[in-house]
């Protein structure tokens, strides 16, 4: 099988070396397997999208001494994100939700990879059809459907797909036609990926990810969660932080490739 491996940033802040990491890896998987490294802009996060960026990581790349297939950005794909949700919702498997982020924290008895677990509140009361609503899958459903699942991961092996420990996600937002959880996985599908890479704070999205594509008959692909650049206080890059963007260090004058063979020893194995 053809390795097609994707980077897929979001264009609502500037890259910054954690990006450039999870670049590096995807191109280098794909390189040393002779396949395929795609390049897919996740532009549908609303306002905070801002089209001009995209050109902005186009240069970065290319500063980092990488090459890449351009696919369709997600902006483009719309229409398919709202005919899976139909599909789903129409097998019983989504239904609405109007909480708040206060009320499931307030409600909430355990707590998930992503923070509290929504409770289930709106599974059991009638929704105004005319309040703005998210659509959750509901997990129980959705596995009665599929039954156990497992996917594999390059780095930590077999996995049993637990999408449960993160309960009922959100699989349609109230203000976008796609959560993550969806438009990825169906993005990842079109395209071809057959490594989907990212970093190891998303590991737990793949046993979500892994359900979504049992329900929708989407194929399979390996996945490959590699460790994350971490901060000065051992928290994560994130733009949210400020995290020097690349764009900073390209105009100043810095070398590109000599940065990408540093960070290429970022993923080299323990001992190597």
């Amino acid at each position: 099988m053809e390795i097609v491996t994707r980077f897929a940033p979001s264009p609502n802040g500037p890259l910054h070396l954690g990006h450039a990491f999870a670049a590096i890896v995807a191109h280098d998987l794909a390189q040393a397997a002779g396949g395929r490294f795609l390049l897919r802009i996740e532009d549908i996060d609303g306002p905070r999208s801002r089209a001009e960026l995209g050109d902005e990581f186009r240069r970065d790349l290319e500063w980092l001494g990488l090459e890449w297939e351009e696919v369709p950005a997600q902006s483009t794909r719309l229409d398919s994100y709202t005919a899976a949700a139909q599909g789903l919702r129409e097998r019983g498997l989504l239904y609405p939700c109007i909480c708040t982020r206060r009320e499931i924290e307030a409600a909430a008895t355990r707590k998930g990879p992503e923070g509290p677990v929504y409770p289930g509140t709106c599974k059991r009361r009638a929704i105004d059809p005319a309040l703005p609503a998210a659509l959750r899958l509901d997990v129980e459903k959705a596995l009665a459907v599929t039954g156990q699942l497992f996917w594999m991961d390059e780095l930590a092996g077999k996995q049993v797909a637990d999408a449960a420990a993160g309960g009922d996600v959100v699989i349609v937002r109230k203000d976008l036609p796609a959560s993550y959880h969806l438009a990825a996985t169906l993005d990842d599908a079109a395209d071809g990926s057959t490594l989907v890479t990212r970093g190891a704070d998303l590991f737990h999205a793949t046993h979500v990810h892994r359900l979504i594509q049992a329900l929708l008959d989407l194929p399979v692909p390996r996945w490959h969660h590699h460790r994350l650049l971490l901060d000065e206080k051992g928290r994560k890059l994130a733009k949210r932080r400020g995290s020097p963007a690349l764009s900073d260090r390209r105009e100043a004058g810095e070398d590109g490739l000599m940065l990408a063979r540093q960070l290429r020893l970022q993923h080299l194995p323990s001992g190597t």
